[in-house]
Order: structure tokens, then sequence, then C-alpha cells
């Protein structure tokens, strides 16, 4: 297991080796004597292709995030909402799958949100802090500002997702 760097300061890719037999695979998904970060709080998220969740983020009570896809596809994106950040308001994407060798650690700071690319898929997020939902923020997934590249023009989203504020409201 070993971090790797990304286009965006302090988002790393956490790359694992894949145990594979006839059996199925085996996988280890974190350390925290590589990661260095403390999480308390486990959530699990099922999608339908098209759905777009987020882009969410914790304003008062920030959560660092680490993603791994345990079913299906999805294209994952992070984005700077860190106010002091040279790379404010700049999105950091890829692609993960169940067959990815990696997850995603997205630091605090960040609004994070996906897009289910199959049929369906599941995710597991290990988050360094509890929710809080009067510190929940939503930025718009299609704010012309931060200027996603979506590989879709009509995503499902919820309410929530459809009100999502713009950039500036993060200023």
């Amino acid at each position: 297991m070993r971090l790797l760097s990304t286009k965006i300061k302090d988002i790393k890719k956490i790359k694992t080796k894949i145990f594979k037999d006839k059996r199925g695979f085996f996988k280890e998904i974190y350390k925290k004597k590589i990661l260095k970060k403390n999480f308390i709080f486990d959530v699990m998220s099922y999608s339908k292709k098209n759905v777009l969740r987020g882009l969410h983020i914790q304003t008062k009570f920030p959560q660092a995030k680490l993603i791994t896809v345990t079913s299906g596809k999805i294209m994952d994106i992070a984005v700077d909402l860190r106010k002091n950040s040279k790379s404010f308001g700049k999105y950091y994407s890829t692609i993960i799958s169940q067959d990815s060798d990696f997850s995603l650690f997205i630091p605090e700071g960040f609004a994070h949100g996906f897009l289910c690319l199959s049929r369906t898929c599941t995710i597991n997020y290990k988050c360094s802090e509890y929710r809080n939902k009067k510190s929940e923020k939503t930025l718009r997934w299609d704010d012309e500002q931060t200027n996603i590249k979506w590989p879709i023009k009509k995503p499902i989203l919820s309410l929530k997702d459809k009100n999502g504020k713009n950039l500036d409201f993060f200023r």
C-alpha cells in the first residue's frame, strides 16, 4: 500500500495490491500508518446509473473521506473549497470501479460527489467526522466556474443537489 499524488495537493490515491485467485480477490483499503488519518464514521451509498450525488461539503465540521467502490463504476469528483488554497475552485476527477487498485483520499475542505456510470454502484466512505446536517452545504454540480466535464447532460439528482450553491457562495 502506498500514497500517490494527484494534480491537486493533498488529494491522494491509495494504491493497493489486489490478491486474486479462483475464489475472487482480497485487498486492503486503509492502514493508519500509511495515511495517518483517524476515521470515526463509515457510510455506504447505493445508486443507479446516471445518479449524480453531490457535490457535498461539511463547512463547520469538515470531513476527510476515503472513497472505495465495492460494486460498479463511478466518476468521482472533489472540488477544492479551501478559501486560502492556490487550487480553490479547481476539481479533481477520476474513474473508480470495483476492479480499481486504489481508493481515493479527499481531505477536509473539499466538496465531493460522484456519478454512477454502471447499471448500479455501491460506494463505501470512511469519514473523519460525523455528519452534521446544519453544516452540510452543496456546490452545484453544473457550476459554470468549476466547469466540471461530466459525461452526462441530465443526471438524476436529489432536490438538495438540484438546489446547490454556486462557487461564489463558498468564497
